[in-house]
């Protein structure tokens, strides 16, 4: 039996040293009791110091928390005792790749996280794609994850599985495959089975909700997609459904900028909402330091085309607006509060009827007039206007991506386009919902 204070001091900086090591000298003895500890979601001591004895012991470690997981009985015992399983290393590698065949869920997937965290030395691909096929589906996903994770020498192995199977790992190794390679990573058999798929869909496909964290848009009035897409410099449409497009939109904006992608390669074409086109995606920023000036260029060269051209920003998290709007070849506003000390510099235009109306009602002037408004009335107006983009797009009669629904009348196809960073760099890998 093992003294309760020598696992109480684990949890004591200064004397967690010496309490380690007269555990790690009791062995086997003393690996229930610490199992114990680890899954006593009241017990003052962290997981982690525990889990680094049980590590030391080895093999009984690794079997008190393998038991551990088998009869945890909260959802707080299970977490705590995974947490500890996954966290035993290299030493015990080869229990992780047997635990994969293991009966029960909890364990395949502490297994497969294990193996994971056993860094390099882990890395054996052959030994997860079994697990692509589980029948749990928590498995399945946390083995594609970690696949996804272990880098693009798996590829020829994935390859391998979507041309002879088995069949039942055969959509998540093509969900990992997208991810780590994109279309270059897919067989030509690949490639046409998903555009069949796309065009199988799209008689049927209704617009959707078009939303992301940080939602950036064009809107032009009717329904000339190509004729925009030409004066945008924009090229390779690829149709897709309104849920392939907004995912893109959605991925490229959370997964990009970094040194090889910046979220600017490329755009969703919608067709014809409600007499409005629009395009969505990062390019298509009125307001961030890098787009703002072309993106102004564009909608004057658009408006004076169709009449009318706006672009907006809005942060989807309470990160601001932005809006531009142009009238005839003319930049009519732009405006936007994002919290940015140069938010003010941007103003371009007089304020729209919509802003002057708000402001009336927030008992403000209809224009800013320092002289007779002070630091509150400013900040007022500042969080106002922090939400405002979708408002204002409204305001203007404008289809609003955030706005739609199954019922807002669509004509034609959206499409997927490169922009002219997407024609110079590629885009980015990634599985997307069709």
């Amino acid at each position: 039996m093992v003294n309760a204070d020598l696992i109480r001091d684990l949890g004591r900086p200064d004397l967690y040293e010496a309490a380690a090591d007269a555990l790690v000298t009791l062995g086997t003895d003393g690996v229930e009791q610490l199992a114990r500890e680890v899954m006593d979601a009241e017990s003052p001591v962290d997981w982690r110091p525990i889990t680094a004895v049980l590590r030391r012991i080895g093999d009984a470690g690794f079997d008190s928390l393998l038991q551990g997981l088998v009869s945890a009985s909260t959802e707080e015992s299970r977490k705590r005792v995974g947490f500890a399983f996954s966290q035993l290393g290299l030493a015990v590698l080869d229990r992780y790749t047997a635990a994969l065949a293991h009966p029960v869920p909890l364990v395949r997937r502490q297994a497969v996280r294990g193996i994971e965290h056993c860094g390099e030395a882990g890395r054996s691909a052959a030994a997860l794609l079994p697990l692509l096929g589980d029948p749990d589906q928590e498995v399945a996903r946390q083995a594609q994850d970690t696949l996804i994770r272990t880098g693009e020498h798996v590829i020829p192995l994935l390859r391998r599985v979507r041309e002879r199977g088995p069949g039942r790992q055969r959509a998540r190794a093509l969900t990992v495959l997208a991810e780590l390679g994109g279309e270059p990573a897919l067989s030509r058999a690949d490639t046409a089975a998903i555009e069949r798929l796309i065009r199988i869909k799209l008689p049927d496909d209704r617009p959707e909700p078009l939303w992301a964290c940080w939602n950036y848009w064009m809107a032009v009035p009717g329904g000339d997609q190509a004729g925009i897409m030409r004066t945008l410099g924009l090229t390779d449409p690829r149709p897709v459904t309104f849920a392939l497009g907004n995912d893109i939109v959605d991925a490229d904006g959370h997964g990009c900028d970094t040194d090889e992608h910046t979220g600017y390669e490329r755009v969703f074409v919608t067709p014809e909402l409600a007499g409005w086109t629009l395009v969505l995606g990062a390019w298509c920023d009125p307001h961030g330091q890098e787009r703002r000036e072309v993106v102004l260029r564009l909608c004057t060269e658009l408006s004076a085309r169709y009449g009318q051209a706006q672009a907006y920003y809005y942060g989807g998290q309470g990160d601001g607006s932005a809006w531009l709007v142009a009238e005839h070849g003319t930049v009519i506003r732009r405006y936007g509060e994002t919290g940015e000390a140069e938010d003010e510099l941007l103003a371009l235009g007089k304020p729209l009827p919509y802003e002057r109306a708000r402001r009336t009602e927030l008992g403000l002037q209809p224009d800013w007039d320092a002289a007779q408004e002070g630091e509150d009335d400013e900040e007022e107006w500042r969080w106002t206007a922090h939400d405002l983009a979708p408002d204002i797009a409204r305001s203007l009669g404008t289809t609003n991506p955030l706005d739609v629904t199954a019922d807002t009348p669509s004509h034609g196809t959206g499409v997927i386009a490169l922009t002219p960073y997407g024609v110079a760099h590629g885009v980015p890998a990634g599985a997307y919902r069709i």
